[in-house]
This record gives structure tokens, C-alpha cells and sequence, in this order.
């Protein structure tokens, strides 16, 4: 059997033709770099934007061609209006004029929203979906994500996590989980599972010292894939672990998720509360309500003598919340025991849950879904902390 390769998939794909196109999708320019990695081939498919949704049975025809493959376990195809320099795309053909009313019959998941909100389709079965943000990478984003989600679990909720860095996915080494999800019928993603909360990452797919070059669209499409392709069940809240910054994946996220609430998490100094006043921005732009900011590291306890020492500053976060007013959610300490168990893959949510540490998370836990419900117009919980 020849060995999987692009050589081979670009040869497949020249069997792939448009009803009206003069030539077949490789010849005509419109296949982006294609990516394999253990046996899952990446790509998009170029076509004018007006047409993508006209032009989705060409993706499909790809995405069945590249699976017949042998070796091929999987593929992530997806259209982009992105156009090659030097292509030459399909000629655009008229298209019937919409109806001024368009009905949904699917099932509406999570609090109403407003605006640009009520286009975007839910997921089936997650009641609430959380992003926790950072407008720069290095603040402890995905270590406050995790505890926070284990936190809510801690408190009763139904909670997943889906790690949507594609470029640095953290999660398999935060929640000590190894190996690879299975796949069930119309390529259903069975999440991994540990402590209680399901999780879906790409460091699953892929192995972690694989570098992911890839452009915006097969980062959206990759998301897409991982956000409404998988079998996360019935969960009350889903907890997306942003990557750092303002680029493709939040947009993505932001613009086609119909996210509760986003929580910000930032250090005290003034640099990083410079950088997530972008992500405060970004939300604020695509109408997605700002749950609160959580001030990371924000002071330090010397093992030794106890004193308190404050490292980067202190209230920087505190004070923001309150000149932009959005809530404050609490403060996280930099402690030896949180980084440890981080590395160990035993958040300290779990590993210690009755510490100092341990009851700030879920204290924060609770303030935020606290928010979601408040948002949502329906009563919070009663959580009693034992």
C-alpha cells in the first residue's frame, strides 16, 4: 500500500470538479497547502464568498474523495474566500434572492441573546458556554481556565472544557489525559474525560511536538470541528479555553459561538491590563457580555515566613473592572502548590480541594455563573460551601 502523502491527496482532488467549473479544483488554484498529521489531512478550498454556500457539496465531494483514502483516518475540509495569488476562482453566478423571514425549528441552547447573538447556532445539549481570555499570552489563562472549570464542577454543575489554542493546546498536560478520542458514526468525536469534565483539544489529535502551521480558515474550521462535531452530551456549562490575543480563533469564536459571557483574566501590572483591555474590546465589538476579570498572580505567600509580597503590583485588575464596569471575580495568588499541580496534571481544584486556593476558584466559579444565570434571566443556585 503507498504510503499516505500530498503527493497523493493533490492527485485525488484532481478528480473533483464544480458543476460549472472549466478545469478541476487542484488545476484551478483552489486547494490550500494540505496538512497531514497521524493520518488526518487538512485543507480548504478557495471559492468567492458569495458561493460558499452553493459550492458546500464541493467540499463535501473533497472531504469523501480524501477520506476513501487509504491510510486517511479523518479529514478537516472547509471553504474559504481566501484567495490564492495567481488563482483564478470560479465565476460568481446569480443567486435567488432571500426571504425577507427566515424560521428556525432547531432547539435554541444557552441564555437569549441579543443583536448579532440570535443568528448564531447553539450547541445541542450545552446550556451555557463561558470563554476565559487574555489579550496576551503568559498571565495563566489556561491554568485559571481548568480550575475554574473544575471549580463549577466542584459546585455541581455538568461541566466540558474545550482548548481552543490550536497552536498551543495545554489541556492533555493540565488534566494529566493521554491518548486519542475515537471517533463514532458521522465522524462524532467521543470528548476525553478526566476528574468529572469531558475535554476536547487538538493535543489529542496531534502530537505535541508537532508544529500547526496554519492559516486563519483552517484554524476556524478546526474549532468549528471541535466545538460541534464532538459528543460533549448534556452539560451545563462549557468552559473555551481562548488562546492568547485577538486574532483568527477569538474572532471565530466570538462571531460564530453564541457564547454567555467571557471572562478576562489579567496580571496587576499595567502592560498586561493594557492587553486585555483589547480582549475587554474585542468582546464589547461582537456584543458578548464580559462576566468579569480575574486578577492572576496577584500577590505572593513566602512559604517560609508567610509574609505576603506583591510581585507585579496589586488591584491593577480590581481597579480596571471598576473604571470600565464589569465585575471584579477575585484574586488568584501566585503559590508554589498551584504551578506544581498544574504541571502534574492535578489541578489544585482536585488535588487540593478543601486549601486557600481550592475556595478561591470556586469562589470565582461561583460569581461567574452567578453572572451567566442573571444574564440568562433565570435564578442562580443556591451553592453552599461546606
Amino acid at each position: 500500500m503507498a504510503e499516505l502523502s500530498r503527493d497523493r491527496v493533490i492527485e485525488a482532488l484532481k478528480g473533483i470538479r464544480g458543476p460549472d467549473l472549466d478545469g478541476n479544483i487542484v488545476d484551478l488554484g483552489m486547494v490550500s497547502d494540505v496538512f497531514i498529521s497521524d493520518g488526518k489531512v487538512y485543507f480548504s478550498i478557495n471559492v468567492p464568498a458569495e458561493r460558499a454556500q452553493e459550492l458546500e457539496p464541493l467540499r463535501q465531494a473533497a472531504e469523501r474523495t480524501v477520506k476513501a483514502l487509504p491510510g486517511v483516518n479523518g479529514a478537516v475540509v472547509s471553504l474559504t474566500a481566501e484567495r490564492k495569488q495567481g488563482s483564478t476562482p470560479p465565476p460568481p453566478r446569480p443567486q435567488p434572492a432571500a426571504p425577507a423571514h427566515s424560521h428556525s425549528h432547531g432547539h435554541s441552547h444557552g441564555p437569549a441573546q441579543s443583536g448579532t447573538q440570535r443568528t448564531k447556532a447553539g450547541v445541542p445539549g450545552i446550556e451555557a458556554i463561558i470563554a476565559v481570555a487574555s489579550g496576551k499570552g503568559g498571565v495563566g489563562k489556561s491554568t485559571t481556565a481548568v480550575n475554574l472549570a473544575l471549580a463549577m464542577k466542584a459546585n455541581g454543575l455538568r461541566v466540558g472544557i474545550l482548548d481552543a489554542d490550536v497552536y498551543g493546546p495545554s489541556m492533555p498536560r493540565l488534566l494529566g489525559i493521554t491518548g486519542r478520542p475515537q471517533q463514532i458514526e458521522n465522524r462524532i468525536i467521543v470528548p476525553m474525560e478526566n476528574y468529572g469534565i469531558k475535554v476536547m483539544s487538538m493535543g489529542f489529535l496531534v502530537d505535541e511536538g508537532t508544529a500547526m502551521i496554519w492559516r486563519g480558515p483552517m484554524v476556524q474550521s478546526a474549532l468549528m470541528q471541535m466545538l460541534r462535531e464532538v459528543a460533549w452530551g448534556d452539560l451545563d456549562v462549557l468552559v473555551v479555553d481562548m488562546p492568547p490575543g485577538t486574532g483568527d480563533a477569538q474572532l471565530t469564536m466570538a462571531q460564530q459561538v453564541p457564547l454567555s459571557g467571557a471572562v478576562i483574566v489579567s496580571t496587576p501590572q499595567d502592560l498586561a491590563l493594557i492587553d486585555a483591555r483589547k480582549g475587554l474590546n474585542m468582546f464589547n465589538k461582537v456584543e458578548v457580555p464580559v462576566l468579569g476579570i480575574v486578577e492572576n498572580m496577584s500577590y505572593f505567600i513566602a512559604p517560609d515566613t508567610g509574609n505576603r509580597y506583591d510581585i507585579f503590583g496589586h488591584g491593577g485588575a480590581r481597579a480596571e473592572a471598576e473604571k470600565i464596569g464589569v465585575p471584579f471575580l477575585g484574586e488568584v495568588p501566585l503559590t508554589i502548590s498551584i504551578r506544581e499541580t498544574s504541571d502534574a496534571g492535578t489541578p489544585v481544584v482536585v488535588s487540593e480541594p478543601d486549601g486557600p486556593q481550592a475556595k478561591i476558584y470556586r469562589d470565582i466559579a461561583t460569581k461567574a455563573w452567578e453572572q451567566v444565570k442573571a444574564r440568562s434571566g433565570r435564578a442562580a443556585p443556591a451553592i453552599v460551601f461546606e
